[in-house]
């Protein structure tokens, strides 16, 4: 088996889809090589975070693939070469981000770790290098580290083995306080989605993923595990599709459709899919009940492309192409049906999209003005405090409370 041909084949199918990069070290954990152009950068935190340390550590004693990381969610995968029973080469790849970090996030954390010593100039340039850092679920990232093993030793192993599986949840100590808070935060903005039919929900759903990849109860069954996380996710979505609007009668009955179809899975292949397709269909059957039936047919496209394209610049003609009437005739439409004008609805849809996402995230208010195209930080809380009473930073603070 020839590994060093093994491992620059797999340095370059792992670099198609993300920038995860592959380390070589000796036993003393020496680098020998690197394909990362941040090389020296990014040795600095798996170095003195005592990252490097635990993964030798765990390479003289079993020897096994693991993950090692910090509290704040960023992580290397390693994996081995021994040779009775000795620690021959290291090999590591990473880092990747478990979850989504704003740049105060990341500050907070290296200012609270005490084996951070990192100067300022190159802690700021490790800030910018952070911002091509992919953002990975463990599970993914866990098929990666046995495609390494797979390389090194030709051994094929299961991600989804609880061994695996107990290595990436132990692999940082998690400040578990910030962890909770950041979960409820998801779960709000998750549950949120689905009481208002909002059909612009994947990159909420996306990002609590991240976050959060289920009930944790960790045992010896995966796909038991998977099932449960199905159950309880599904029984949330419900109960916040009946504060939507949607009838007991029918959100019961598709909830529990659902949940048989966890129950009857074989695999994990046959129950990934269904949290996604639960989500969505909810979220579709709360859409049209929220449907004024008032609207005409363009009128009611005209809105939901609106609630679609919040992050983008919308335009009256924009809206005008898409029902297939003039500018003049749409303008005059919608403000009849609706009782706003085209910029007056945009901007109060923003205005909704950004109370989630305050509650929701920890994003700054200049990249929630950036995200909802309000130009200025200044304008939007302007209009942020017009349409909701508040500034900002106090529904944030205001929101927390409860």
């Amino acid at each position: 088996m020839d590994i060093r041909q093994n491992i620059a084949l797999f340095r370059e199918l792992i670099c198609c889809g993300s920038n995860i990069y592959t380390w070589q070290y000796d036993a003393d954990g020496t680098l020998l090589s690197s394909n990362c152009p941040c090389e020296t950068l990014f040795e600095q935190p798996f170095s003195l975070l005592g990252c490097k340390e635990r993964a030798l550590a765990g390479g003289r004693d079993s020897g096994r693939p693991q993950a090692v990381g910090t509290g704040f969610g960023l992580i290397w995968g390693v994996d081995f070469i021994r040779e009775a029973d000795t620690l021959r080469e290291m090999y590591v790849i990473g880092p990747v981000f478990s979850h989504n970090m704003s740049l105060r996030d990341l500050e907070q954390s290296f200012a609270q770790s005490p084996d951070a010593k990192i100067s300022l100039p190159q802690r700021r340039r490790l800030f910018c290098a952070f911002e091509e850092v992919p953002v990975l679920a463990h599970t993914l990232f866990a098929r990666y580290l046995m495609m390494l093993h797979y390389c090194l030793t030709g051994e094929k192993l299961n991600a989804l083995d609880p061994a695996i599986q107990q290595s990436f949840f132990t692999a940082a100590p998690p400040d578990s306080k910030r962890d909770r808070h950041h979960i409820r935060m998801a779960e709000r903005a998750m549950l949120d989605m689905v009481r208002n039919g909002d059909l612009n929900y994947r990159d909420i759903l996306h990002t609590s993923s991240l976050i959060s990849e289920g009930v944790p109860v960790r045992g010896r069954d995966p796909l038991r595990q998977a099932k449960t996380s199905v159950i309880v996710f599904t029984s949330l979505v419900c109960r916040a599709a009946i504060e939507g609007g949607l009838s007991p009668e029918e959100a019961y009955s598709l909830g529990d459709s659902y949940i048989q179809s966890a129950e009857d899975a074989r695999t994990y292949d046959e129950i990934r899919l269904i949290p996604t397709q639960m989500y969505d269909d909810f979220i579709h059957r709360v859409h049209r009940v929220k449907q004024d039936p008032k609207l005409s047919a363009p009128i009611a496209q005209c809105r939901d492309y609106i609630q679609m394209h919040l992050d983008e610049k919308i335009r009256a003609r924009d809206l005008a192409e898409l029902a297939g009437y003039t500018e003049y005739y749409i303008t005059h439409k919608f403000k009849e049906e609706t009782g706003l004008s085209v910029s007056d609805y945009v901007k109060r849809a923003r205005i909704e999209r950004a109370k989630i996402l305050l509650q929701s995230t920890d994003l700054l208010i200049q990249e929630l003005s950036e995200q909802l195209c309000f130009g200025s930080r200044n304008y939007f809380s302007r209009v942020f405090s017009e349409i909701a009473g508040c500034t900002p930073m106090e529904f944030r603070e205001n929101s927390r409370r409860k």
